[in-house]
């Protein structure tokens, strides 16, 4: 199936049409997903509105191969998970997919990434294979063309230094980190930042006492001298990010959407504002599953907008922002 559509969506009636045609693609082509919509009573034949598709229970992942048509992947993304832990794989046939979805989101909320000079502090996934998140950050760097754009690994010293004289210059920078490696950067220095935007991933990954948003984003707020922290939603199982400029508050590119499914009837929906697990649809899994029901919390608001509340459990998810219920 030809993945170029998705990206062209600019209406919510063009996004259920893309939405039921990945659907019907990925029922007849993807072997797992149509057993478990056989277990639902669910096929092509009866679902006919985007709210009766199935969502893929995101554990799935973890012990199935889920592929969409023959599997010729082009990379495998892989979750972090604890020792001993089952991980979750991610078979990605066409790497051109993941790229124009992360390439057009950022643009999307940020603008040109040739505009920034893109610092990286992700420490826990440098450390290991297979992160998604490091491919699209190591892309970024890349598109941005700017001769400082870097990862940096426990050079917490040389990054203060380098973030501070690029953003004395009048530089725009964005610096995207893990919580906890942010935390360790704050506790050693008090910044005061004009041209910087600070994007947390989420996740202690067990180096440090999980907190509420609320508390992580004021101590960075204060340590970093910037008004607002901004955060990314994704995870392994994801070709799309939501992104946060602030409060947790979480939006969605078009070809991406939350649903919120009722705790106590996961075949049911909530309204806005009220508190359920988080359903993505993710167009541009075309070639794994779209429709996966995470064990996040949250609540979706009018205007498409959402929020993360914390999880069913302690599951590897990148990007969640866990909050502590």
């Amino acid at each position: 199936m030809d993945g170029s559509k998705i990206f062209k969506i600019n209406s919510q009636s063009e996004f259920d049409v893309q939405a039921l045609e990945v659907f019907r693609h990925q029922y007849h082509n993807n072997a797992v997903y149509r057993e478990f919509c056989s277990y639902l009573r669910k096929s092509d034949k009866n679902v006919t509105r985007v709210s009766e598709i199935p969502f893929l229970p995101i554990s799935f992942f973890k012990s199935k191969e889920i592929i969409s048509g023959n599997k010729h992947p082009e990379a495998i993304f892989t979750s972090s998970g604890t020792t001993g832990s089952e991980t979750s794989k991610h078979f990605v046939n066409r790497i051109a997919l993941y790229e124009h979805s992360f390439r057009d989101a950022f643009e999307h909320f940020y603008g040109k990434v040739d505009d920034y000079c893109i610092l990286a502090l992700l420490p826990s996934y440098l450390e290991r294979e297979g992160s998604s998140l490091i491919y699209m950050v190591d892309d970024m760097i890349k598109q941005s063309k700017h001769a400082d754009s870097g990862f940096y690994l426990n050079n917490l010293d040389g990054l203060q230094e380098k973030l501070t004289q690029l953003d004395a210059s009048g530089q725009k920078i964005l610096l995207i980190g893990v919580s906890f490696a942010l935390l360790d950067m704050v506790e050693t220095t008090s910044l005061q930042l004009k041209n910087t935007l600070i994007m947390e991933t989420g996740g202690m990954k067990g180096r440090r006492k999980e907190l509420i948003r609320e508390e992580l984003h004021d101590i960075l707020k204060e340590g970093f001298g910037v008004p607002v922290i901004h955060s990314e939603y994704g995870m392994t199982e994801l070709l799309s990010q939501g992104y946060s400029k602030g409060n947790g508050i979480f939006e969605t590119p078009p070809w991406m959407k939350i649903l919120i499914r009722d705790t106590e009837d996961p075949l049911a929906y909530q309204g806005h504002k009220k508190t359920g697990g988080i359903n993505v649809i993710d167009l541009a899994n075309i070639d794994s599953c779209a429709f996966i029901a995470t064990q996040d919390l949250g609540k979706t608001y009018e205007n498409n907008t959402f929020e993360v509340l914390g999880r069913f459990d302690h599951s590897d998810v990148r990007g969640c922002n866990l909050m502590v219920l």
